[in-house]
């Protein structure tokens, strides 16, 4: 069985950008995460610590969002590296930070940092 816990549409405002009006005015920031791991025993026992606490997985991503960063991809990775040091058993982790209305003269909704990393056995 592969297990999946799926954390989406996180809504941030934050002071990520490499522009000086994004460090100083901020902008609002969606954070996605994909989590695969080993779920059997909560799906068996019902019990908080046989799963991912995503709770916990949110408080990390918003500690991790609140450190203003130049670049997304700097963001992405210190979430990624965050959740899997907190959650050793992970197996499989993605995580995409996606900055709306980005400053830069196009018309876009967002634009997107996505990291998948794999921990094999």
């Amino acid at each position: 069985m592969i297990s999946k816990i799926e954390l989406t549409d996180l809504k941030f405002y934050a002071y990520h950008g490499v522009l000086p009006q994004e460090t100083e005015v901020g902008n609002h920031f969606i954070v996605n995460i994909t989590i695969t791991a080993p779920l059997e025993k909560a799906i068996a026992g019902d019990e908080l610590a046989d799963t991912i606490n995503y709770a916990s997985v949110y408080q990390i991503i918003e500690k991790e969002m609140g450190i203003p960063s130049r670049l997304l991809e700097h963001v992405a990775g210190r979430i990624l590296h965050s959740i899997k040091r907190t959650f050793p058993r992970i197996t499989e982790l993605i995580v995409k930070v996606s900055k709306l209305n980005p400053p830069f003269g196009g018309d876009l909704y967002s634009a997107s940092v996505i990291l998948q990393e794999f921990y094999p056995d």
